[in-house]
C-alpha cells in the first residue's frame, strides 16, 4: 500500500501543474539572490493582459456614463451665477423669503434702458422748448413792432435747426451735422444779408417742414385716426410756415408767391419720394394697384398745376373772368375758398396712406403725395393780401374736404378687397396693427 503524503512536507516537494497558475500558497518568497518583480499597476497594462476596452454609452443611464468620463472642468462664470442663483432660490424657499435676486449683468440692463429713455425725454422736452420759444418769438415780431428784430433772427435759425434735427432723427441721417448745416445757413444768410440766400434759406425751411409733416406720421388703423395724423402733418407745417416769413423784415418775407410755392412744393415733392424709396421697399414693393396709384397722383399733380398756370398766362378773359367770379362767390358765401390741391390730392392720399400703412408698407408711396398739404401749408403766411379769417377757414375747408374724399377712396377700396359690413370693417381694423417705430424714433 503506497504511503500518504506527509502533510508537513515543504511547498517545494507539492507538484504543481503546468496548465494552471501556482495558488497564493504555494508560492515562494523571493530569494535575497533573486531579483524582486513588480507586479503591472491597472493604466500599465502588460503584453500577456488584453487592453481594456471603453464600454459604449448607455443612453438610458448617462449618470453612469458621467461618472466613468473623469473629472468635470472648472465651472464657467455663468455656471457659477446660475449655481448662486438656484441657491440664493432654496433659501428663499426654506426661509420664506420673497426678494427675488438677479446677476449683475442683467441688473445693468434696466438700468441702462432706464438712462437712455430718460436722456431721450430729455432731449425731447428740450427740443420742444425750442420749438416753443422759437415760434413765440416769430408770432411776437409779427404782431409787434416793439419786438427787437434779432429775437426774429435767432428764432428763424433756431427752427430751422430744429426741423432739421427732427428730419435727420427720424429718418436715421445724421442729426448734429443736420442742424449745424442749417443753423450755419441761417447764420450766413443773416450776417450777409445777401437776398438769394434769404430766399434760399426760406426755401429750406419750407422743405424741412413739408417733409417733416409726411415723415412724422404713424400708421392709423382706422379712418379718425387717420384724420389725426394729417391734422398733426398739418400743424407741423404750420410751424414751418412761421420760420418762412422769418426770414422776412419783420417776418414778413416778400417774394413771388407762384414761384416760391413751386420750388417748396417740388423739392419736397423729390425729397419725401427719395425717403419713402428706402421705407417702402423700393419700386418693387409697389405692386400694379401702387403703380396705378402712384401714377395717377403724379398726373394728378402734373395737371392741376400746369392747367393752373395756363389759364393764369394764356386763359381767355372770360373763362378767367368765370373762374373768378365763381371763386369770388364761394369766398362770400362760406368766408375763405379750400386749397384745390389739399383737398382733392394731399388730404385724400395723407389720410389713405396712413390707414394702408397699418396693413401694408406700401402705403408709404401714397402718403409721398401728403407734401401737397404740408407745402402749400409751409406757404400760406408768404401771402399779404389774406387775413387771418381767410386764411384759418380756407385751412379748416380744405381739411373737411380732403377728409371726407379720403374717407370715400378707403371705402371703395374696402369694397373692392372683399371688406363688406360694419363688422367685418370692425375685425379688419382691430387686426390690422403692423409694427412701425413710435412718432419720434428713427424709421430705420
Amino acid at each position: 500500500m503506497p504511503a500518504r503524503p506527509d502533510s508537513t512536507a515543504t511547498p517545494a516537494s507539492v507538484p504543481v501543474s503546468a496548465d494552471r497558475p501556482p495558488r497564493r500558497a504555494d508560492r515562494q518568497p523571493p530569494t535575497p539572490s533573486e531579483p524582486t518583480v513588480s507586479e503591472p499597476t491597472p493604466s500599465e497594462p502588460t503584453a500577456s493582459e488584453p487592453t481594456p476596452v471603453e464600454p459604449a454609452p448607455d443612453p438610458a443611464r448617462p449618470h453612469r456614463q458621467r461618472a466613468r468620463q473623469g473629472p468635470r472642468p472648472a465651472p464657467t462664470r455663468r455656471a457659477e451665477s446660475g449655481r448662486r442663483a438656484g441657491r440664493a432660490a432654496r433659501q428663499q424657499r426654506d426661509t420664506g423669503t420673497t426678494t427675488p435676486v438677479q446677476s449683475p449683468a442683467s441688473s445693468e440692463r434696466p438700468t441702462r434702458e432706464r438712462a437712455r429713455a430718460a436722456l431721450r425725454r430729455t432731449l425731447m422736452g428740450l427740443w420742444v422748448l425750442v420749438v416753443l420759444a422759437a415760434t413765440v418769438g416769430i408770432v411776437a415780431v409779427r404782431v409787434s413792432a416793439d419786438v427787437p428784430d434779432a429775437v426774429r433772427q435767432v428764432a428763424a435759425g433756431s427752427l430751422s435747426a430744429a426741423l432739421a434735427l427732427a428730419l435727420a432723427v427720424r429718418t436715421g441721417g445724421r442729426p448734429v451735422w443736420a442742424a449745424v448745416l442749417a443753423a450755419g445757413t441761417a447764420t450766413a444768410a443773416f450776417v450777409t444779408g445777401w437776398e438769394p440766400l434769404l430766399d434760399g434759406a426760406a426755401v429750406g425751411t419750407g422743405v424741412l417742414a413739408a417733409t417733416l409733416g409726411v415723415m412724422a406720421t404713424v400708421p392709423a388703423a382706422t379712418v379718425g385716426r387717420a384724420v389725426r395724423e394729417a391734422l398733426i402733418a398739418t400743424a407741423i407745417g404750420w410751424v414751418g410756415a412761421l420760420g418762412v416769413v422769418a426770414y422776412g423784415p419783420r417776418a414778413r418775407l416778400d417774394v413771388d408767391l407762384v414761384r416760391f410755392g413751386y420750388a417748396v412744393l417740388g423739392l419736397s415733392l423729390v425729397g419725401a419720394i427719395a425717403l419713402v424709396y428706402r421705407l417702402g421697399a423700393g419700386l418693387h414693393g409697389l405692386g400694379r394697384r401702387g403703380y396705378v396709384v402712384a401714377g395717377g397722383a403724379v398726373l394728378m399733380l402734373a395737371f392741376a398745376l400746369a392747367y393752373s398756370e395756363a389759364i393764369a398766362q394764356w386763359g381767355s378773359r372770360d373763362l378767367v373772368g368765370t373762374i373768378d367770379d365763381f371763386r369770388d362767390s364761394t369766398k362770400d358765401l362760406l368766408g375763405a375758398v379750400p386749397h384745390p390741391i389739399m383737398a382733392l390730392l394731399g388730404y385724400p392720399a395723407l389720410v389713405w396712406g396712413v390707414f394702408m400703412r397699418a396693413r401694408r408698407r406700401q402705403g408709404w408711396w401714397v402718403c409721398a403725395f401728403g407734401v401737397a398739404v404740408t407745402s402749400p401749408t409751409a406757404t400760406r403766411l408768404v401771402a399779404q393780401d389774406l387775413s387771418t379769417n381767410s386764411v384759418v377757414l380756407g385751412a379748416l375747408y380744405s381739411v373737411l374736404a380732403g377728409s371726407a374724399i379720403g374717407y370715400l377712396v378707403i371705402r371703395v377700396e374696402q369694397s373692392l378687397t372683399g371688406t363688406h359690413g360694419r363688422r367685418a370693417r370692425r375685425d379688419e381694423e382691430a387686426e390690422a396693427h403692423r409694427p412701425e417705430p413710435r412718432r419720434f424714433e428713427p424709421l430705420h
